[in-house]
């Protein structure tokens, strides 16, 4: 799991027929956070402190930090969040994501708030510090970590891998790529920077931060990064494949926009959804392609496509990854679940006479889609703040 944060009365409109297609995931691409650089704009700021006091009572006299703020933006260009509002901002933030489907407990996000971190050796430290906290033995915990923001004089850390736990991908002389394929120029970039894995499917990528100049590599401690053996309950032969995947999903290439300050280096997670792994990660032809694999495995008829080859295998391994972290004691829910805990999520918005945006396109899962009760309405995918944003790309 994005802009300017606006009363809109919206009617969602449930259909009788199945939606007409829509983009690949991923094709629209959430606007970039803003550049650093830019003063702050005084509305941004006035609106989200507005909607902070609103949804707060106990935060005091709106009229009196709004003073507050607007003058310190005149004499610094941006201006200091109370722990509340950064507490508040974080948690609304993942309210607003549009492509989540787990935003249930937005209002269970763990933020830790580190801002006075701002050198890349503290921003590491904290990170494994953060997957440790987040970890829970198995009972992932919703969390954030927040370091310091941009300000119109100094540029604030960024970790550059897209999750603080990743595979690295390894382009053999021949093109190929043994790992993950999606973090290929990661892991050019570790290796060029010396590091060098043990060379097999499942290694895992040291953190590369950036802060006041310096770049840094991480290793990241084996005993923070908890990993499940991907088995499955009826096929002994599966656990031979050699599967696995770790159990927290820690992004930590997206921005926190909050009331026109942006937090380019605020790595967060939830837990897994099912499908993200065995539909996706392990499934994807541009991934760990696995699918061939398991249809073999099944013995299934693999010389045409009207056999469902794809189909069934793409169930079996998605299965084997709920069985697999259930049998092990880690938080992950399913695509089924999940659905309809969204359609809870925005009924409660609904009564509150809030907005809840929505991407169909990543709302419903990328298994059995129209078996579940998000497949079958419409959804508004307008973009609200505060909001989690890709940052643009480092060089």
């Amino acid at each position: 799991m994005s802009a300017k944060c606006v009363a809109v009365v919206l009617t969602w409109r449930k259909s009788k027929k199945t939606p007409a297609p829509v983009r690949a995931c991923g094709e629209k691409t959430p606007a970039p956070a803003r550049e650093r650089g830019a003063e702050i704009d005084r509305r941004e700021a006035e609106s989200f402190i507005r909607l902070h006091h609103a949804e707060n009572p106990g935060a005091g006299p709106v009229e009196s930090r709004l003073r507050e703020v607007l003058a310190e933006i005149d004499q610094t260009g941006t201006y200091t969040h109370t722990t509340g509002e950064l507490t508040f901002g974080a948690r609304v933030a993942w309210r607003n994501s549009n492509r989540c489907i787990g935003r249930l407990y937005w209002r269970s996000l763990q933020v830790r708030d580190r801002r006075h971190v701002d050198t890349a050796d503290g921003v590491a430290e904290e990170c494994v510090e953060h997957l440790g906290a987040a970890t829970g033995r198995g009972r992932i915990r919703p969390t954030i970590t927040v370091f310091a923001p941009d300000r119109p004089d100094e540029r604030a850390p960024r970790v550059l891998n897209d999750q603080l736990i990743r595979y690295a991908g390894y382009v053999r002389e021949d093109g190929s790529v043994l790992g993950d394929p999606a973090n290929a120029e990661i892991t050019k970039r570790a290796l060029r920077m010396g590091w060098r894995g043990e060379g097999t499917r499942f290694d895992v990528l040291p953190l590369v931060v950036e802060a006041k100049g310096a770049l840094v590599l991480r290793e990241v401690p084996r005993e923070v990064v908890l990993e499940v053996p991907i088995r499955h309950p009826v096929f002994p032969w599966f656990a031979g494949l050699g599967l696995k995947w770790h159990a927290v999903p820690a992004i930590s290439n997206m921005a926190l926009e909050i009331g026109g300050v942006t937090y380019p280096c605020a790595p967060f997670n939830g837990w897994y959804m099912g499908t993200e792994i065995g539909a996706r990660n392990l499934a994807d032809r541009d991934r760990y392609d696995q699918l061939p694999v398991v249809a073999e495995g099944l013995g299934l008829d693999t010389s045409h496509d009207r056999t469902l080859w794809r189909d069934q295998a793409l169930v079996e391994l998605n299965v084997a990854v709920l069985h697999s972290f259930t049998e092990d004691g880690v938080t992950i829910t399913d695509h089924h679940t999940e659905a309809r805990r969204f359609l809870t999520h925005l009924e409660r918005e609904e009564r509150s006479g809030r907005v809840c945006p929505a991407d169909w396109s990543w709302i419903v899962p990328p298994l059995s889609g129209a078996a579940t009760p998000v497949f079958h309405r419409y959804y508004e995918d307008v973009r609200l703040t505060p909001a989690y944003v890709h940052r643009p790309p480092l060089g």
